[in-house]
């Protein structure tokens, strides 16, 4: 009896396996994932509450010192190791120091994507200063307040960009901004030459009491995003987020041996923090870009032998639209990691370009909840389980898009919604999930927070997106709310394009909204205007005035009265709905047409050629 009642226990336990992954198939992808987040998130509690704590900029120290001859940076036929990255940050570190700059202070840095932003950022990091990374396509007004908002009252930038910066270099003087170029000469007066003081300065290891007050709390970078409405808005990145970012590359299961391929924008958090970032912190090697390119982009990938690439969906969608090749599927790549990606263009990429593994995650810059999709579920943003509910809670509540809030009961609470449904996305204001918020206007923090979720008195990050839920667990983005759109990887702030278009001379009124373009990303721009009584439409002016100070958006209608509501705000659902096929819209219909730099009526012609590819937008 005790013979074949060890025998059936033995058979169990060899079957629990086998009956686990029949009930709950990702368990242990769940388990190992789980593990690995709860380690790197202690572990980097545990590196920033050391005194003096070790920081992002440690972990590259360290690399620093245990692999030095390694190639941390590639950029075109340039090579930069863990050693040069290291004596030239010191040298930038002790020019600013010279030039007056400490502890606490931020500098704004206007770069386009080339090596220096990272041995600056470095660099600023040593003495103990925040990084405020400026959209290097920002222009005028935009500018103007990027700058005032972040504190800094120095500006590095580059000789790419002297035409942007003597465009407002009177104000900047004016107000009392330092400016610099990454140069060894200035042809603007009123601008210095940085360089020659840098390449003077000693490339000696950094004292640590430069940055001797630094915290995990202490502010590393602001990253400026555009937010709901209105201006960019520049995003708090303490040290601990800024650690707690790098490490998603060591839950998506990046190696010190892998190269990382990075066509980004630096001024983006997903190229900054997880790409070079994800790099320092793994002790891998990162392959820049000044820009994405299609045509280069698989090339690049085999003469720099890349094992891992970043992206966002267009770029993805860019490559599988890209004429086929012989040789596309001869790589080195083993994971693609960003986030954006439709469900289409992934089925094509693995189709197209090999087996190679995908994570996709989600998360905002300044939110304070994320997902990552370690399975590979196609579709799917990422995947929630007990354990991260656990570290992280969130909740998807019902949200009205008419009325632009959240639905609430009779006790003015949210409602969860059950799978399947979507709902707004809001993660829980904890000491462990902090929302550290908007430098310059704690309005506009306190407008992303939302009280009284599940109980009075609990308090929300507000994402302003909807998700949705499966019985599985695996959630699936669906839509911004808001005013905001998403085109090509970045977010559209309609009053920010309508304040723009506002100051075309022949318009009266503007609306800007987002509209879906089939087989695209995102949604492309839309703006319906009033013209002045008696002035004609310019196609020339408004498209020369719109692409030097606007994000890109493509199709325009004109209207006699534009729809209001009883609060004045201006009606888009409508508009959305009405979307830009002329079949349907019987006003004056406008398509930017980038090959005669002017906006062209719309035709059943442009229209079709649009829904068939034939168009590039």
């Amino acid at each position: 009896t005790m013979l074949v009642l060890c025998t059936a226990l033995a058979g169990l336990l060899l079957l629990l396996p086998l009956l686990g992954t029949c009930l709950w198939p990702y368990w242990w992808q769940d388990l190992v994932t789980s593990t690995l987040v709860i380690y790197q998130g202690l572990r980097g509690l545990w590196r920033l509450q050391r005194r003096p704590p070790l920081t992002l900029l440690d972990s590259f120290l360290e690399k620093a010192r245990s692999h030095p001859e390694k190639a941390l940076l590639l950029f075109g036929e340039q090579v930069y190791t863990y050693r040069d990255i290291d004596r030239r940050s010191s040298q930038v570190a002790r020019a600013l120091r010279d030039l007056g700059l400490r502890e606490g202070e931020a500098v704004a840095v206007f770069l386009p994507n080339v090596p220096a932003y990272l041995w600056v950022w470095l660099g600023l990091a040593k003495i103990g200063c925040a990084m405020a990374c400026l959209n290097s396509h920002l222009r005028a007004a935009s500018l103007l307040h990027s700058l005032r908002s972040c504190g800094a009252t120095v500006l590095l930038t580059s000789l790419d960009l002297q035409a942007a910066i003597e465009n407002v270099l009177p104000t900047l003087r004016q107000e009392g901004f330092r400016v610099f170029y990454l140069s060894k000469e200035s042809p603007t007066e009123g601008v210095e030459p940085l360089q020659s003081r840098i390449d003077a300065a000693s490339t000696a290891p950094v004292p640590v009491a430069f940055r001797g007050n630094v915290t995990g709390k202490s502010t590393a970078l602001y990253i400026y995003t555009s937010g709901t409405t209105g201006l960019p808005k520049a995003a708090i990145i303490t040290h601990t987020r800024l650690c707690m970012m790098a490490s998603i590359l060591n839950v998506c299961g990046v190696k010190p041996t892998d190269v990382i391929y990075t066509p980004l924008p630096l001024y983006h958090s997903a190229a900054l923090l997880l790409g070079l970032g994800g790099s320092l912190e793994v002790g891998a090697t990162c392959v820049l870009r000044s820009k994405f390119s299609v045509s280069q982009f698989w090339d690049d990938c085999r003469r720099y032998n890349v094992t891992v690439i970043q992206y966002v969906g267009e770029v993805m969608r860019y490559l599988c639209n890209a004429p086929k090749r012989e040789n596309e599927r001869e790589h080195r790549v083993r994971l693609v990691l960003g986030n954006g990606l439709r469900v289409e263009v992934w089925k094509e990429f693995l189709r197209r370009f090999g087996p190679i593994r995908i994570c996709e995650f989600y998360g905002a810059t300044e939110g304070n909840i994320g997902f990552v999709n370690y399975t590979g579920k196609i579709g799917a943003v990422g995947r929630t389980n007990f354990f991260f509910k656990m570290l992280a809670p969130f909740e998807l509540v019902r949200y009205d898009v008419e009325q632009d809030e959240p639905v609430r009961d009779e006790r003015g609470l949210c409602i969860r919604v059950p799978p399947g449904e979507p709902g707004l996305l809001v993660g829980k204001i904890t000491k462990a999930s902090p929302f550290h918020g908007y430098a310059g206007d704690r309005q506009k923090t306190e407008k992303k927070v939302l009280r009284d979720v599940l109980k009075k008195g609990d308090v929300y990050f507000n994402s302003g997106d909807l998700l949705m839920v499966d019985r599985e667990g695996f959630l699936y983005f669906q839509d911004r709310v808001g005013d905001t759109f998403r085109w090509k990887g970045e977010n559209v702030a309609t009053t920010e394009v309508e304040t723009t278009l506002a100051a075309v001379e022949f318009i009266q009124e503007v609306n800007v909204y987002g509209v879906p373009v089939p087989g695209h990303e995102g949604k492309v721009g839309m703006a319906a205007v009033r013209l002045k009584e008696g002035v004609d439409f310019d196609g020339e002016k408004l498209y020369a005035h719109a692409k030097g100070s606007s994000p890109a958006y493509i199709h325009l209608t004109w209207k006699d009265e534009l729809e209001i509501t009883g609060t004045f705000k201006q009606c888009k659902g409508q508009l959305v709905k009405e979307g830009f096929n002329p079949a349907l819209i019987k006003d004056p219909l406008f398509f930017l047409d980038e090959s005669k730099k002017r906006f062209v009526p719309m035709c059943p012609e442009i229209y079709s050629s649009i829904l068939d590819k034939k168009l590039k937008l």
